[in-house]
């Protein structure tokens, strides 16, 4: 009697949390159309649902007390709301979802910086758009806030994660990374993306180590409505202007959207970076019928810009890091020497078959095509000076190095030579050191030149063509399983050019290498001798490169209430091929230069899988591991394809493992996701160009303009990352998050030197590399954030971010056996300790910045104004995002002698990161 008496008491007093029979109901809609929003994620308690098509919702068997709802959807902002649950009904009645106006920061834009010889290569690699879109805390925060700081993502390069617009791959085929500026301003209709993290599975793709992205621009899933936004920034453009319209679908199976914008600035944060860019985008699509759809778009992003110079040092010291070298005045107007314009419009045509409510198959067409320019001065002109024996006479025009920080120019040199007016040298450095295009024009005027050029802007072309087909069909098998399978063939190719811009007051130029021996020798193009070129016409090189791919995969879901599993795997095979149009004097024999090439061939595959266990509704497990290889890159496949057909001696396919394992808490206020990952990159190779003094032996006579081949390069990354979101009021959010990564070169790779110098050799031989750090930017990354949203629609967040671990990229010949040896005999005054300091890799300050982010939302009848601003680096810290050691002093006593020197002539170089910037954005919708 005493138990059931207990009993029911103890029912008593728990009665009404136990069962209350509360219920939470709505309906979310689009703030702009009013139209309902499917598939918006709901979540009280430990329960979660999505709304369905009407965008009604409805939770139950809650239990009392005091909450927060909160509701998500991408691309929108998140709605918090405290509710009180006493065992009734609560209705919220329709709830507006407003756009996330924070994604019009347009991510994909950013200041690219690069030295005179790499180019490219070691600029920004910026991932940040991959990022946008995921709702991970600690991803999303690695787009907003790590990014400026030139942060990648556990330390790999864009290559690993394929990007994807309507289930076509457009990652470029020459270097495997996607060049955002081809769809760049068009913010509006590339918000509804589909992002895979990591090895993650994905319904479009086999991906790589670092996830993929699924851009959707079907007319039909553009939010209709239209908008008109203008923007201020001092970042990369100063101003934006931007105009879309989306009709959604019509009574009679149509949609259309279009999207237009203008770019522009004189300069963006350095000197002398002008930017202009114009983008158009149009799709349509029609629904033939509830199976069939078809979808045509169509993107036209005409964009150039002013390049940013990487420097020593010295020079930032003199100048500032807003400093660039590569501008001038030029009639009261600024004029930069190092532009890049790209012109790349694409095509797609989608075909969408939804065979039955289980089974879709999505049939895809691209082509891209266009050009891609980046401009320069040469200064090696030479004329013909009559004839010796019949033989042409080629005297070069004496053309000096124009580039104000070309060492020479410097005040280090001056204090190296003994100068007696180094102040000077620094002074003049100070108040002028820009380009000087009257003394260029000036040089070309000469009387003793007869018209030759000495001088020549010119731009190095690529002009692509790729076609790209594929088909991606994907079943519910039941209601646990899921397989998707696709297959994919792209065609490529590319031709390789320079072409003259502009002869600078010259009328001609002399098409030869004024630094060969022999006439034979400096011929650029043997079929065609001596050749004078004005404006318009191609020289120097000439080439074709080409690439097939036909790749595939598989993959195999299954969603059960404890575990989710999947697996995948992925076959393909590539083939490059390089043809040459000139028969290059340096490698005339045969078909060294001139006719096709080898076809270098791999068969590719991949395998991943991956898991993750649902201990509760809040605490769940996941765990991916992956193994796959990828054919070398264009990039990195010849040698030298500018001069000849040589192809990289021992080539062979990268090899990569990668595992994850992640642990997620999802909690009523805390979520948390902490993360633990590892990757090995093995047989990597990779292709540079620069100067070198010192190959083989001490002199001048050893100083020569070399390919750099690295082959077997191994590396490897791990590290934790850290996410943390917590809801402390309806208004009020704290999020953090961390990455603590170590990125090493994991073995001494092959290193083998070329170079157009007749007789020059240089044996492979090892590169002593193993427990380098990787330059990937910073290696260890931590933010801290609050956000306040207001319910009258304006809101505010700060974050305070920290960076360390980064370093400079390390010369590889520097350690190998050419750094000891003069000539083949070890220097008899080599000092081993002084050796290990000089190859001690530079480590860069630890640093922080703050950001400030905030918006406003206004409604006006049927009208919607937003207004968006963020600071970034609000205490305008200078800090070193990257840099590299130059290869310029290639043995001991070279490097030695040049790092006595209290200013070094060939010091590292740097790139900084912004200091104070802002990005103002105002915008009409309706």
């Amino acid at each position: 009697m005493k138990k059931i008496i207990l009993t029911m008491f103890l029912t008593v007093i728990f009665c009404p949390k136990i069962t209350a029979q509360n219920i939470v109901k709505g309906v979310v809609v689009d703030h702009n159309s009013e139209k309902p929003i499917k598939g918006v994620s709901i979540t009280l308690q430990t329960t979660t649902v999505n709304t369905e098509t009407n965008g009604t919702f409805l939770l139950n068997n809650l239990s009392n007390g005091k909450f927060i709802i909160s509701l998500k959807h991408k691309g929108y902002e998140t709605q918090n709301f405290p509710i009180e649950l006493t065992g009734k009904t609560i209705d919220l009645g329709t709830i507006l979802f407003y756009e996330d106006i924070s994604l019009d920061q347009d991510l994909s834009t950013i200041t690219l910086t690069e030295d005179e010889l790499n180019g490219d290569s070691n600029a920004a690699d910026n991932i940040s758009g991959l990022l946008q879109s995921s709702k991970d805390v600690y991803l999303r925060t690695a787009a907003f806030e790590f990014s400026s700081s030139f942060f990648k993502v556990r330390g790999l390069d864009s290559d690993n994660a394929p990007l994807l617009i309507n289930g076509i791959e457009m990652n470029k085929i020459y270097d495997g990374r996607p060049q955002w500026s081809n769809w760049g301003g068009l913010n509006n209709v590339t918000r509804e993306q589909e992002f895979s993290a990591g090895l993650a599975a994905s319904s479009f793709t086999f991906g790589g180590v670092l996830g993929a992205t699924n851009i959707n621009v079907r007319a039909s899933k553009i939010s209709p409505g239209g908008s008109l936004s203008f923007a201020s920034s001092n970042r990369s453009y100063q101003y934006r202007i931007m105009a879309t319209y989306s009709s959604g679908v019509l009574k009679n199976g149509w949609s259309y959207a279009l999207s237009a914008s203008k770019r522009t600035g004189d300069r963006g944060f350095n000197e002398g970076t002008f930017y202009d860019s114009n983008s158009f985008f149009a799709s349509v699509e029609k629904k033939i019928n509830d199976s069939h759809s078809l979808n045509f778009t169509s993107i036209y992003a005409p964009n150039q810009r002013g390049k940013s110079s990487a420097n020593t040092q010295e020079v930032y010291d003199l100048k500032g890091i807003q400093y660039n070298s590569y501008w001038g005045m030029q009639n009261d107007k600024m004029r930069n020497s190092r532009n890049k314009k790209i012109v790349e419009p694409i095509l797609l045509l989608n075909h969408y078959w939804t065979m039955n409510d289980y089974t879709t198959l999505n049939t895809n067409v691209a082509y891209q095509f266009g050009e891609v320019g980046n401009s320069r001065i040469d200064y090696t002109g030479s004329k013909i000076d009559g004839t010796i024996n019949g033989i042409p006479t080629i005297v070069s025009l004496g053309g000096a190095n124009p580039d104000p920080t070309y060492y020479q120019n410097l005040p280090s040199y001056g204090l190296k030579q003994g100068y007696s007016n180094v102040y000077e040298m620094e002074k003049t450095f100070i108040n002028n050191g820009q380009l000087d295009w009257n003394s260029v024009y000036q040089g070309n005027l000469k009387p003793f030149n007869e018209e030759y050029a000495a001088y020549v802007l010119y731009e190095d072309r690529n002009d692509d063509k790729q076609f790209s087909i594929n088909s991606i069909f994907e079943t519910e098998i039941n209601a646990n399983a899921t397989f998707n399978t696709s297959i994919q063939y792209r065609n490529f190719s590319s031709n390789n050019f320079a072409q003259v811009t502009d002869l600078l007051g010259g009328t001609k130029y002399l098409d030869v290498d004024s630094f060969a021996d022999t006439n034979n020798l400096k011929q650029n193009d043997l079929q065609n001798p001596n050749r004078e070129v004005t404006v318009g016409d191609t020289f120097k090189y000439h080439y074709n490169l080409t690439t097939t791919i036909l790749n595939g995969f598989a993959q195999a879901q299954f969603k059960y209430n404890k575990i989710d599993f999947f697996t995948a795997v992925s076959l393909s095979k590539t083939t490059h091929q390089r043809e040459g149009f000139y028969q290059n004097g340096k490698f005339a024999l045969g078909s060294a230069s001139l006719g096709k090439s080898t076809k270098p061939t791999f068969t590719n595959f991949g395998f991943k899988s991956g898991a993750t266990y649902k201990f509760t509704g809040r605490h769940l497990v996941n765990i991916h591991t992956g193994y796959l290889t990828r054919a070398p890159t264009l990039r990195n496949t010849f040698s030298n394809a500018r001069i000849n057909n040589d192809v990289v001696e021992n080539l062979t396919s990268e090899k990569i493992f990668s595992a994850d394992a992640s642990y997620i808490f999802r909690g009523q206020q805390l979520q948390a996701k902490i993360s633990g990952y590892y990757a090995k990159i093995k047989d990597a190779t990779e292709v540079s160009f620069y100067y070198a003094d010192g190959i083989g032996g001490s002199g001048s006579e050893y100083t020569a303009f070399v390919q750099e081949i690295l082959t077997e390069i191994d590396k490897k990354h791990l590290g934790i990352e850290l996410g943390l979101e917590a809801q402390v009021t309806a208004t009020i959010k704290l999020k953090g998050a961390a990455n603590i990564g170590q990125y090493t070169y994991d073995n001494n790779p092959r290193l083998t030197l070329k170079s157009e110098v007749d007789g020059f050799q240089f044996t492979s031989r090892a590169s002593n590399l193993k427990n380098y750090k990787l330059a990937t930017g910073p290696q260890h990354a931590y933010s801290i954030g609050l956000e306040y949203r207001d319910p009258d629609y304006w809101w505010f967040g700060a974050t305070i971010n920290f960076f360390g671990n980064a370093y400079v990229d390390v010369a590889p010949l520097t350690r190998t056996n050419n750094f000891t040896d003069d000539d083949g005999i070890p220097f008899n005054d080599y000092d081993p300790e002084l050796a290990k300091k000089l190859l001690t890799q530079e480590k860069f300050d630890s640093y922080n910045v703050i950001n400030i982010v905030g918006g406003k939302s206004w409604k006006i009848d049927d009208y919607f104004i937003n207004l968006f601003a963020s600071v970034s680096n609000l205490q305008n810290t200078q800090y070193k995002t990257g840099g590299f050691e130059q290869g310029r002093n290639a043995n001991y006593r070279e490097l030695r002698d040049d790092k006595a020197l209290s200013k070094p002539l060939f010091g590292n170089k740097y790139w900084y990161g912004r200091g104070a910037t802002y990005f103002l954005n105002l915008s009409l919708r309706f």
